[in-house]
């Protein structure tokens, strides 16, 4: 291309950016995002809110494919459909694959039950069960009904959340596998929750600038002049701090001060670290796997207790939504893939690596792939095969004087 045609296609955002009146034919606009996740009050004003955040990073970082099984259910190959796209991906307009799927939990931790919604299909749900999802949205499920859900669900066309009321078999409704210990009225968290609340208002309270102080009168209060005397003695002694510039008083010499320096004991504090550790071990989190130093064993039994339930929820509900009995009995499936690489160190994964290709399970060429090296061009990265071994085709035999191999 030429110096000439460069100019003439070329493109600057600044310089070419449209015009002021044509912002206002572009629909509705807020200063904040209007598909982002917001969650209960109670929720967001306490510590839950970070341990949904990080099972949610947890899950969403697991690959979801649409693939093709043999009869034995054995992964054969990926498809390239656009259900795959969705979560390789762009899921949406806004939202990519791993961003929709950290949507999904978080919104399905916060209410127990989520809804993925096909918003663009290639063919209509309601008359044909063979069709492909182009995008889809998280929605909020507000009522129940026998053969429908009613939703709110984002319209990236219009920029506001809509109500639509849709037939269960079109979209894919989720309950958290959790359910009796994030959401119950009764359970764990909710418990939790709410002292966690009674602590926020008791900081609020110490932290509210009051001085707490009781003043001993010389007097006994008995009569009903004496305690209009004691409440005129306490207003002015109140008068006294809030007018001074320092906050300086001055009481009689007979009067004596007690200050409240603390609120009474409670067991607060006990109840809330005896909920967190049973929370904790109900869901098989520990304090490693929050600040990153966990064992492999603690690693393991959080993937399994924790990431695994939630994951094969989504995976099997949008399988049996968004794929029929006849793609089914094709072999075609929705399945997960955990990288079970990235929590490795550098000589533990060579290790894996060594017994991985000399036991013939993966090529050279795909441990290159996990390290993130290019492919070898030479045909034997390709091949399953120990390479400590000398294959027989490599050489011939040689036949000694007598005659013999």
């Amino acid at each position: 291309m030429g110096l000439g045609e460069r100019l003439a296609h070329a493109w600057s955002a600044f310089r070419n950016r449209e015009p002021t009146n044509r912002l206002r034919d572009m629909g509705h606009s807020t200063s904040y995002r209007p598909d982002r996740v917001r969650f209960h009050g109670s929720t967001e004003s306490s510590m839950v809110a970070p341990l949904y955040n990080r099972i949610a990073i947890d899950v969403a970082s697991v690959r979801i494919n649409h693939v093709r099984v043999n009869q034995n259910g054995t992964f054969l190959n990926v498809i390239d459909s656009r259900l795959n796209r969705c979560f390789a991906h762009s899921a949406n307009l806004d939202q990519s694959g791993r961003a929709f799927m950290q949507d999904v939990v978080m919104s399905l931790f916060d209410e127990g039950s989520v809804a993925i919604v096909p918003v663009e299909t290639t063919l209509n749900p309601r008359v044909t069960g063979a069709f492909d999802v182009r995008s889809m949205r998280t929605g909020k499920i507000l009522q129940w009904y026998p053969q429908h859900v009613k939703v709110r669900v984002y319209n990236e066309r219009t920029g506001e959340k809509e109500d639509l009321v849709l037939e269960k078999r079109e979209v894919a409704i989720i309950e958290n596998p959790l359910y009796a210990i994030m959401n119950e009225p009764n359970g764990t968290l909710k418990r939790l929750i709410r002292k966690l609340n009674l602590l926020d208002v008791i900081d609020e309270q110490s932290g509210s600038g009051k001085l707490d102080v009781i003043i001993q009168l010389p007097y006994v209060i008995k009569s009903e002049a004496r305690r209009r005397e004691a409440d005129t003695r306490r207003k002015d002694l109140e008068d006294q701090l809030k007018g001074s510039k320092l906050g300086v008083g001055y009481i009689d010499g007979t009067e004596r001060v007690i200050q409240l320096n603390r609120a009474a004991e409670n067991n607060l504090m006990g109840q809330i670290e005896y909920l967190t550790s049973m929370l904790w071990s109900q869901l098989g989190i520990t304090t490693g796997v929050l600040d990153g130093t966990a064992s492999e064993a603690e690693m393991t039994n959080y993937e399994v207790r924790t990431i695994e339930p939630v994951l094969s929820a989504i995976v099997d509900e949008m399988q049996r939504k968004f794929l029929t009995m006849t793609a089914r009995t094709q072999g075609q499936r929705l399945m997960f893939f955990r990288n079970i690489f990235r929590l490795l160190s550098g000589s533990a994964l060579a290790d894996v690596g060594d017994k991985l290709t000399r036991n013939e399970i993966a090529s050279s060429n795909e441990m290159r792939g996990v390290l993130g090296l290019r492919p070898s061009d030479d045909p034997r990265a390709n091949e399953l095969r120990n390479k400590n071994l000398n294959p027989a085709a490599d050489h011939e035999p040689v036949m000694t004087p007598d005659g013999e191999e």
